[in-house]
């Protein structure tokens, strides 16, 4: 966490941060204009953000795209916010942002010291995956075209479902997402969630992009990715579930009326 912390220490960098909580997706260029820097002292400022892992990048055609990066903020929280803080804490990292088209997308990237065929098991199995997801489970057959549901056992009905569009394992996994928990959250229609996986030395790189969301989603299809890709980090490097304010939530809820 020195890196984040170093990275954070900065006024021009977080300002830069501000920028993006602001309006997610920008270019070099639209940032060097928010700021009195030139060009390259604006890509160094970039490169410490990204290399604490605290913004990421994604090139859309000849664009280099930056995005907030909310995991490491969470991981934070998660250390020092006592697990029985109030669950509106949580917000404090929503980090709610728009881009200026009709969908939206979010990136979150993660480094999990396990292999991508141990990391690609928490992700589909569905008793591992319950274990980070504040205990709703998954069933599907795992093989593109199929379908998936996501239910918690105090739960009648899913409460999301979809379709597996790619499956290629222990490397990408590609899924529509329809939530299903409120009417609310319904209204959003159908989104894509992507799943990839990268090796790096003794590590794996997880970079879950959330995209096709309606310009004005809901935070809560998207709020709570920053706590389960924690949760995932911390059950395949300790073997431990992470107390969250969205499990506690959870917790709460299936507690019998007394």
């Amino acid at each position: 966490m020195d890196a984040v912390f170093r990275a954070l220490a900065d006024p021009t960098r977080r300002s830069l941060l501000d920028a993006l909580f602001a309006r997610d997706g920008q270019t070099l260029s639209e940032l060097e204009h928010r700021l009195p820097q030139t060009r390259f002292g604006v890509m160094k400022h970039l490169r410490v953000l990204e290399d604490a892992g605290l913004i990421t990048t994604r090139r859309r055609g000849r664009e280099k795209l930056h995005f907030l990066n909310p995991v490491p903020i969470r991981l934070v929280h998660d250390r020092w916010v006592s697990k029985y803080a109030e669950p509106w804490a949580a917000t404090l990292t929503g980090l709610k942002r728009r881009l200026e088209e009709r969908t939206m997308e979010k990136v979150f990237e993660i480094y999990i010291k396990t292999t991508p065929e141990r990391l690609w098991e928490a992700i589909t199995d569905s008793e591992l995956r319950s274990r980070y997801t504040f205990g709703v489970g998954i069933s599907s057959d795992w093989v593109p075209g199929s379908r998936y549901e996501a239910v918690h056992p105090n739960g009648p009905t899913p409460i999301s479902e979809g379709e597996n569009l790619e499956v290629d394992p222990p490397r990408r996994l590609v899924q529509s997402f329809n939530a299903l928990w409120s009417d609310e959250v319904r209204e959003a229609g159908t989104s894509r969630v992507t799943w990839e996986i990268e090796p790096v030395g003794d590590s794996c790189r997880l970079t879950v992009l959330h995209d096709q969301l309606p310009e004005d989603a809901n935070p809560e299809l998207y709020g709570g990715w920053p706590m389960i890709l924690s949760g995932l980090k911390t059950l395949l490097e300790t073997g431990e579930n992470l107390t969250t304010p969205g499990s506690l939530i959870y917790a709460q809820a299936g507690e019998p009326a007394g």
